[in-house]
């Protein structure tokens, strides 16, 4: 049995390979302004990898915002769901997992039997996702592993107001102008974004263990923040960006 995830995200298009559940191939690409020709490149640079054609495959299972760019698949199923699939499949014993990608952050509480009991997905805005870190990183002239690994050497604590990143980007400013130590700034960031995400996880309610999934989880700042709201220990997938596409792989109809 040979499946195909393809997490079509805001900013990149994330696909994997399953033979037998087994990874065998994966990869992403840019989404960029040619969205379903980005999908198809992705889709053939995958089976290509994996040493396989269009008749091999059994399934092709679509998620993520952009999942109806995905018109060749034979099932699609949502943020939530693949998220859910993925990351239980790949930590059993989790039952909070948090999403947090380029555009939205959503939190997801499961039961002991892996079924989706409550979910919430942060409103349209960059302030609660990775795109606001991103915009703070280049605010600062640095880039997100820097940012990241700055934000370590600061133990200070440094309210943000701003619940918008335009605004936070002049607040940001304004902390450089005051001569504020950028690795005061970039933990403040990273907090500001946590405190988004885990007053979500709050809403629906938490239980351990607890996933972090989406590309932020490579920000070591933002999981620090994280881990110190919620005062207790992330566990990180070794690809966090892929899990949405592994549980939507895993997701055969």
């Amino acid at each position: 049995m040979i499946s195909i995830g393809i997490d079509a995200g805001a900013k990149f298009i994330k696909a994997i390979v399953l033979k037998d559940e087994k990874i065998v191939a994966k990869g992403q690409i840019l989404a960029g302004f040619e969205g379903k020709e980005n999908v198809e490149k992705i889709y053939n640079r995958v089976m290509n990898e994996a040493g396989i054609s269009p008749g091999d495959v059994n399934s092709v299972t679509s998620t993520g915002s952009g999942r109806k760019m995905v018109d060749f698949a034979t099932n699609s199923v949502t943020d939530v769901t693949a998220a859910a699939k993925g990351a239980l499949s790949l930590f059993p014993g989790v039952r909070t997992v948090i999403d947090v990608g380029a555009e939205e952050g959503r939190s997801i509480r499961c039961d002991n039997n892996g079924k989706i009991i409550d979910y919430a997905v942060n409103e349209k805005c960059a302030a609660g996702a990775g795109a606001f870190t991103e915009s703070m990183a280049r605010a600062l002239e640095m880039s997100l592993e820097e940012f990241g690994s700055l934000s370590l050497k600061s133990e200070k604590e440094i309210p943000m107001n701003a619940q918008c990143a335009v605004f936070a980007e002049s607040e940001v400013v304004s902390l450089l102008h005051a001569k504020t130590p950028k690795a005061d700034i970039a933990k403040a960031v990273n907090d500001a974004v946590a405190s988004r995400i885990t007053s979500m996880v709050r809403k629906v309610g938490f239980e351990k263990e607890i996933a972090l999934i989406g590309g932020v989880a490579y920000n070591v700042g933002f999981v620090k923040s994280i881990e110190t709201d919620l005062k207790d220990k992330i566990i990180i997938p070794e690809y966090p960006e892929y899990v949405s596409a592994y549980g939507a792989a895993l997701l055969i109809k």
